[in-house]
């Protein structure tokens, strides 16, 4: 891709404790450079992996091991002022607008909180910081947004609050988690056109979770399959949709909406359920659910390979361009 990398992973892993059982790995071994001006969409079922990866990325999470390099700097393990700047330049947009706002306090508080804090304005500059930041998310009449709460708002407009938020620290990454999976359907549209035109404007870049390929196909350039905590798959939109490459990209695309009235591949007899994320796991994640596993997808993990011009795939059936 001709674009410059805003932000890189290489061999990022993700550990989450359980007490008196095993270790998991929740994101293990990910490789993913998301460009400027870019979205990448990161797809899959609940428990893939996504939502960690995306928190891990604004340094919510620390990871175990490896790097995330953005602008070229390694934040892995940045803390302090060094953390505080880089979250204002990466931000994130959570996935329920009904859980992330504050109850008990205005939509002025929560939009002049990260620019006080973050840019350290003045409360009269933030005020009018804060009503153009209702204007660039269309919540106007401003000045009928900037008292109410959240409970006085909609779904919708709850998440555009939310989105307000996040540009209020002027970040140029975004990670947007699953922002419309919570809203009515009629409302969805909405603000995926005001992410795109925010990132027409703005020069943004979004790693934008979702499990619904059918917006992440309007939505991104490419498209990156996570399945047990590791990447399977990464192409650009358009070539992913329409000639998916792993198994578990094609159970996705048959499972989407677009595809309702044909019939699902069948589920092997012992179907495991949820992927096996312990530190002990061995061989391909997708291996226990998929239908041409052979012995050597229970014992070793598929390398992503290029099968196409920008699109790589982790499986073994697949066979190199």
């Amino acid at each position: 891709m001709a674009s410059n990398v805003l932000i890189q992973t290489n061999d990022l892993h993700v550990r989450f404790v359980r007490q008196k059982q095993l270790d998991i790995f929740a994101v293990r071994s990910l490789n993913l450079e998301v460009h400027e001006k870019e979205t990448l969409a990161l797809v899959g079922e609940s428990g893939s992996g996504k939502t960690t990866t995306g928190h891990a990325l604004v340094r919510l999470l620390q990871p175990e091991s490896g790097t995330i390099r953005f602008e070229g700097e390694d934040v892995s393990r940045i803390r302090g002022k060094r953390l505080e700047r880089y979250h204002s330049r990466a931000q994130l947009i959570f996935q329920d607008p009904f859980a992330s706002l504050n109850p008990f306090h205005t939509v002025s508080y929560h939009l002049q909180r990260p620019l006080r804090r973050l840019g350290h304005l003045s409360p009269k500059r933030a005020r009018e910081v804060c009503h153009d930041l209702l204007a660039q998310v269309g919540l106007t009449p401003t000045a009928t947004f900037e008292n109410k709460y959240p409970h006085e708002l909609s779904g919708g407009q709850r998440q555009r609050v939310a989105i307000a938020r996040a540009l209020a620290a002027d970040p140029v990454f975004i990670v947007a988690d699953e922002p419309i999976s919570m809203l009515d359907v009629s409302l969805r549209a909405g603000i995926l056109h005001l992410l795109e035109s925010l990132q027409a404007d703005q020069g943004l870049s979004y790693l934008y979770i979702t499990h619904d390929l059918a917006s992440a196909r309007y939505l991104a350039q490419r498209i990156a399959v996570m399945y047990g905590g590791s990447l399977v798959e990464i192409a650009p939109a358009a070539d992913l949709v329409q000639a998916p490459a792993h198994p578990y990209t094609r159970l996705l695309l048959q499972a989407s909406s677009s595809s309702w009235g044909q019939d699902l591949a069948p589920l092997p007899e012992k179907h495991p359920g949820a992927p096996d994320l312990t530190i002990t796991r061995k061989g391909c994640p997708f291996a226990p659910r998929c239908l041409h596993a052979m012995k050597k997808c229970e014992q070793e993990m598929p390398e992503l390979i290029p099968v196409a011009s920008d699109h790589e795939a982790a499986c073994f059936l697949v066979s190199s361009s």
